[in-house]
């Protein structure tokens, strides 16, 4: 298993004005494009291959994935070294691909736009959106769907009363050592209706029969295209687990997710001596 497919073609309409002329994706964490982080945890599972699914609206993104000799060569002889190195190993040890969705129709649209670019018998999405702690809970996916030879989505547990904005799974036995087989999935039920507190976040391995099911999709919930609709396809005719994350996730779909991710992950990291007392004198001063 070697490819990561990022669906990225959003406009990220909640960020905007920002976004008119960046996007989201490259906004930084600390000094990290969030997209940077989101690769290098796959890195760290084993991915070689990424597939950006951008769109023609955003050239920015494919500007950041390309090659900067000038720039290298300018800070070389300024005696920066080590950000020369930086910027030389985006993609150097792995491959980037860029394919467009300049109709968005759904994410499981967005993942259908990558069929021709994956290697192998099987593939990792990741959401831009959601930022892990570590490869560990992908590098465990990916082992699961190895043992299994079935797709694995990633699973959180969230109070009940949440589960009507996101995937539902209903599990098919007990939970074990936090990997689950699932029975079903139901995208955004009702909150009486969902068969569990266990919500699908932004993390899947999928076989890549997965590619059939997303093209007999008919539009779903939000009419769209919805990958939750063709992983229940999936599941019909082969195995499907689920995987309970066991590190750190930041949702930065929004504004005010994005500052606390960026507070959270400067912290956790050491990124930002200070910070922390900085951060408390200032909401002293808001406080009072």
């Amino acid at each position: 298993m070697r490819t990561l497919v990022i669906p990225a073609a959003g406009l990220g309409t909640r960020f905007l004005p920002a976004t008119k002329a960046v996007p989201k994706e490259l906004m930084p964490i600390g000094d990290i494009p969030a997209i940077q982080l989101v690769i290098d945890e796959a890195l760290g599972a084993g991915i070689d291959h990424v597939v950006i699914v951008g769109s023609a609206a955003k050239p920015a993104l494919e500007e950041y994935f390309a090659p900067r000799p000038d720039l290298e060569r300018s800070l070389r002889e300024k005696g920066n070294d080590a950000m020369a190195d930086r910027l030389a190993s985006i993609g150097r040890d792995w491959r980037v691909s860029v394919v467009h969705q300049d109709d968005p129709k759904g994410l499981g649209h967005a993942v259908g736009c990558a069929s021709g670019s994956v290697d192998g018998d099987a593939f990792v999405v990741s959401l831009p959106d959601e930022i892990m702690g570590g490869p560990e809970f992908l590098q465990k996916m990916i082992d699961v769907c190895s043992n299994t030879s079935g797709s694995v989505v990633g699973l959180m547990e969230v109070n009940r009363s949440e589960v009507s904005a996101y995937g539902v799974v209903a599990p098919a036995a007990e939970m074990v050592d936090g990997v689950v087989k699932i029975a079903d999935l139901v995208e955004k039920p009702l909150v009486e209706d969902a068969p569990s507190s266990l919500i699908i976040i932004g993390r899947y391995v999928l076989t890549v029969d997965i590619f059939d099911e997303i093209a007999r999709l008919t539009p779903g919930a939000g009419g769209e295209l919805q990958l939750t609709d063709a992983i229940r396809a999936q599941a019909q005719r082969a195995p499907l687990h689920g995987v309970e994350t066991m590190v750190d996730r930041w949702d930065t779909g929004t504004p005010q997710g994005f500052l606390t991710a960026a507070v959270e992950i400067a912290l956790v990291h050491g990124w930002a001596d200070g910070l922390e007392s900085q951060l408390r004198a200032v909401l002293d001063r808001h406080r009072n």
